[in-house]
């Protein structure tokens, strides 16, 4: 009975962190994150402030809570890219497709709202460097990847490689060229893919593809 009561407190605390997390979204997103407050929050989910502060004690950890959502969904598409078929180059072209359809949409403007508070940054690598260790740690399997089936260069150090990927996987340049419809997120993966891709494109295997 214990047990049974125990497990329906949790159901229903997770739900109502959901409630607060979607109404957070909500609110970031009409009035960024400096005009965001907890007063706010807890109205719109309809709690006192005290339940609020039991789920997240400031509004940092709140704003980080939706941060490492978006992070997670992101480690998803890159670790299932590792163990997806293909070419190394295609699937890193469907992870940029994936990255900037997002950044698209209304979780890009709520990333960029986020992004855009300077002062979370250091918060969010202290918080979940782990996170954004594994996150490189599976781009890093790719590129090694790409290295060993001879697509990419292995003159270049892949941890070049895998900073230069990764800042273009969800750079904040992009925003406006997204969020004003100056490229559609097709037409940017293809620019961007140019750029990357002949850059770090094994010269030995370009040569031998011209002769054929």
């Amino acid at each position: 009975m214990r047990e049974s009561t125990l497990s329906l407190k949790e159901r229903q605390r997770q739900q109502r962190e959901q409630l607060i997390l979607h109404a957070s979204e909500k609110i970031l997103l009409e009035k960024g994150y400096h005009e965001m407050c907890m007063d706010e929050v807890a109205a719109r989910v309809g709690i006192a402030k005290g339940t609020l502060y039991l789920h997240f004690s400031r509004k940092e950890d709140l704003v980080l809570a939706l941060l490492e959502l978006q992070m997670q969904a992101i480690l998803q598409n890159v670790q299932e890219a590792v163990s997806a078929p293909g070419s190394v180059r295609s699937r890193l072209e469907t992870l940029l497709a994936t990255s900037y359809m997002r950044l698209k949409g209304e979780r890009g403007r709520l990333f960029y709202a986020l992004f855009g508070a300077v002062e979370l940054r250091p918060l969010l690598r202290s918080r979940h460097h782990a996170l954004l260790d594994q996150l490189l740690s599976s781009l890093e399997v790719l590129l090694n990847e790409g290295k060993a089936s001879g697509e990419f260069d292995p003159a270049i150090p892949t941890t070049i490689m895998l900073h230069t990927f990764s800042s273009l996987l969800a750079s904040y340049p992009f925003k406006r060229l997204l969020l004003d419809e100056m490229v559609t997120p097709e037409e940017l993966v293809q620019y961007v893919g140019k750029i990357f891709f002949r850059g770090v494109a094994n010269p030995q295997r370009a040569y031998v593809e011209s002769l054929a």
